[in-house]
């Protein structure tokens, strides 16, 4: 898990940004580790961010999720069926 981590961090930090001074990577690795635990969810939690899953913060963040699926797949489909094409509607009009 901390090789996925490292390989992660090395090419969102590493190659994006000078490293010339010690300080400059302490400071970039504290920011990633923090923007890691506090800011980006994880498909192996459920969404969740490591620091949710840790405090029990998030417990129903996978349930939100689900219900914005549900919504938002909803809502796609709903648009979808309200679209129609010329010459659908031409078609329809002369059989009728």
């Amino acid at each position: 898990m901390f090789e996925s981590w490292w390989r992660v961090l090395k090419r969102q930090w590493r190659y994006l940004n000078r490293l010339d001074t010690l300080a400059t990577v302490q400071k970039l690795v504290a920011f990633y580790a923090e923007q890691h635990n506090k800011h980006l969810p994880h498909a192996a939690f459920h969404g969740q961010t490591p620091d949710e899953m840790y405090f029990g913060t998030g417990v129903d963040i996978p349930k939100q999720l689900a219900a914005a699926k549900v919504a938002a797949r909803q809502a796609r489909l709903a648009g979808n069926r309200s679209l129609r094409c010329q010459s659908c509607s031409q078609s329809v009009a002369a059989i009728n």
